[in-house]
């Protein structure tokens, strides 16, 4: 007996394939939109923290420092089997100035849009003016509010609370944001004036398509979601760093709905990173995880830095479709032009496949090239190649360039296949270990046989083993 026929190939093959198999669960989702209860209040009264509390989670960056929170973040929360959409705020202070009232002018904006107002005051100071100021506006929206006092931590601090009848918002509840008191007796009255529940169902729809917008501070993904939209979303200001929490937004474009996420800039270095900059760098990288297409942000005008080759990193490692938007590009003259494609030919060799667009989102130019881009990238994304036809090609690929010899033996590929998408991911059952030069350029050759322009693709093999008796197989 040869050494090729110590084992049955195809039953090996077979067993490993079985076990590849994913398991597919249908996804609930809502016949219609979640009701909105926006989380207002002036700055430092606790709203971030008691967002999180809701939440049951650390999701909304937290510091104890007024004027963390800027733009207003959205959230789907879930209480007693009842969903829905939480809106964090900034500090809303009718006496604002600068960017603090632009910070205010979201809050309102909020408030304006929600079903339910959840304003929440700092029952240990009592009722400042700018409660006061707040609390007229908010009668006046004739919205459902209910009123929490929060930083209520023992039954001394109840009897304080008493006092914030006064707001006329009705009945004051008492609550600890931070230590989870009678959070959820809020959470009840809460439920209870939301409107009525849509019916649900179960299906397999597809929500709308998430686009992380991502990039070193300042680049101008805030900017791009404005244009985008069509109005100003999210808080745009020449300070770097403006954007600390993932900010959603559904935006219409080319006849779809799509939703976009805002993240704060990832700097230099994370193990620097302190506070609130900290777990703003961490929501960025969640906020990737469950999108599913990256919109990297470049300054055009600027050389290529070692934080956008880190960026471009993490996107490629954490397997999302890409598209690289190199923006303010009506700063670029001929010059600047021609040394960035030196840059990008020498730096972004290793991404050769992601997907290019030159924008402006400070002037719109060239902003309805990437759709298209991003629908490129997502079908990539979502390519699967029939198994017959991917063998086919394997046989072709072996013939004519055969893996290199290594330890005296010629490794042999016997069977390939697509084991997943988003991304595709590529296994191929082999008889010896590919080394990693041919592997590229098995991946390389793919791509130009089928595409994926704008998605990672992942190669792995599986190599089956020697055993007396039996066959066993190793991924690599």
């Amino acid at each position: 007996m040869t050494a090729e026929s110590d084992y049955d190939d195809s039953g090996w093959i077979a067993a490993e394939l079985a076990g590849m198999e994913d398991e597919r669960e249908a996804e609930e989702f809502d016949a219609g939109p979640l009701p909105v209860v926006a989380v207002v209040g002036r700055p430092n009264v606790g709203k971030s923290t008691l967002v999180n509390r809701i939440l049951g989670r650390r999701e909304a960056v937290v510091e104890d420092v007024p004027g963390v929170t800027r733009d207003r973040v959205t959230y789907e929360a879930s209480w007693r089997g009842r969903r829905f959409t939480l809106v964090d705020t900034g500090g809303w202070d009718p006496d604002a100035t600068g960017m603090a009232l632009r910070i205010a002018e979201h809050a309102q904006i909020a408030a304006e849009l929600a079903d339910v107002i959840l304003f929440v005051v700092d029952a240990t100071v009592g009722i400042t003016d700018s409660d006061e100021a707040v609390s007229g506006v908010l009668r006046r929206s004739g919205k459902p509010i209910v009123l929490a006092a929060n930083k209520v931590d023992d039954q001394r601090a109840e009897l304080e609370a008493n006092a914030l009848w006064s707001l006329g918002l009705g009945e004051p509840h008492p609550v600890s944001a931070l230590h989870g008191r009678a959070s959820g007796d809020l959470l009840d009255v809460v439920l209870d004036a939301l409107p009525e529940a849509p019916p649900q169902r179960f299906g397999t729809e597809r929500g709308p398509q998430r686009i992380a917008l991502v990039g070193k501070p300042n680049v101008g993904k805030s900017s791009l979601l404005n244009r985008l939209a069509g109005e100003e979303r999210v808080l745009v200001d020449p300070m770097a760093g403006t954007t600390r929490d993932p900010v959603d937004e559904l935006i219409e474009l080319g006849g779809q709905t799509w939703r976009f996420i805002d993240t704060a800039g990832i700097r230099r270095r994370e193990r620097e990173l302190q506070g609130a900059d900290f777990y703003a760098g961490m929501r960025t990288k969640a906020a990737l995880e469950r999108s599913e297409v990256a919109v990297v942000l470049i300054d055009a005008s600027e050389v290529l830095t070692e934080q956008d080759l880190r960026i471009i990193t993490m996107v490629t490692e954490s397997g999302r479709a890409m598209v690289v938007a190199f923006n303010k590009w009506d700063l670029v003259d001929e010059d600047r032009r021609y040394y960035l494609e030196k840059e990008i030919d020498r730096q972004l060799s290793r991404v050769p496949w992601a997907l290019r667009v030159n924008i402006s989102a400070m002037t719109g130019r060239h902003v309805e090239k990437l759709v298209p881009a991003i629908e490129r990238a997502l079908e990539s994304w979502r390519t699967r190649v029939p198994t017959g036809r991917l063998n086919s090609f394997l046989t072709e690929l072996v013939q004519q360039t055969p893996p290199p010899v290594r330890g005296g033996k010629q490794p042999k590929i016997l069977f390939g296949t697509q084991a997943a998408v988003e991304p595709p991911k590529f296994v191929l059952f082999t008889s010896g270990f590919l080394e990693e030069q041919y592997r590229r350029f098995i991946e390389r050759r793919i791509r130009e046989e089928f595409g994926f322009a704008g998605s990672p693709i992942s190669l792995t093999m599986k190599i089956r083993e020697k055993r007396s008796g039996s066959g066993s197989s190793k991924k690599k």
